[in-house]
């Protein structure tokens, strides 16, 4: 099994001031990857909600609603329009519901990644990672 770390170690025949360390990552803690991925899921909840609400801002200050509207009015009566669904509330609301969902996926996914990988180290070992002081 030939590594990174395997082969640096090799690789220095000097003698180094800086004292070198291999570990080998064998646990993941379930409840701690739960509450990091859960964190980011946050973190990309927020992103989502804000780039909704900044699209929507530009799609309307550019006017491309009132262009959507006057071209389903070409094919409709004009009884419905485009601007009675897509309003504010109505994005944010979408908004919302996608920050959500991809808040449970993504802590689940997290948790999921975390418990394949402990299953994985039994078979594999585990990953061997080099450091090093300077």
């Amino acid at each position: 099994m030939s590594t990174v770390a395997d082969k640096l170690a090799k690789k220095s025949t000097h003698k180094t001031s800086a004292k070198q360390v291999r570990l080998r990552l064998v646990y993941i803690d379930f409840w701690s990857a739960v509450k990091l991925s859960f964190l980011a899921a946050v973190a990309i909840a927020v992103v989502t909600v804000v780039s909704y609400f900044l699209v929507y801002l530009v799609v309307s200050a550019t006017g491309l609603i009132g262009k959507a509207d006057e071209f389903f009015a070409s094919f409709t009566d004009g009884s419905a329009t485009l601007s009675q669904y897509v309003g504010l509330p109505q994005v944010m609301a979408f908004a919302a519901i996608v920050a959500i969902l991809n808040l449970i996926v993504v802590t689940v996914m997290g948790a999921v990644v975390a418990g394949i990988y402990n299953l994985a180290v039994k078979v594999t070992g585990g990953l061997l990672v080099g450091f090093t002081s300077n």
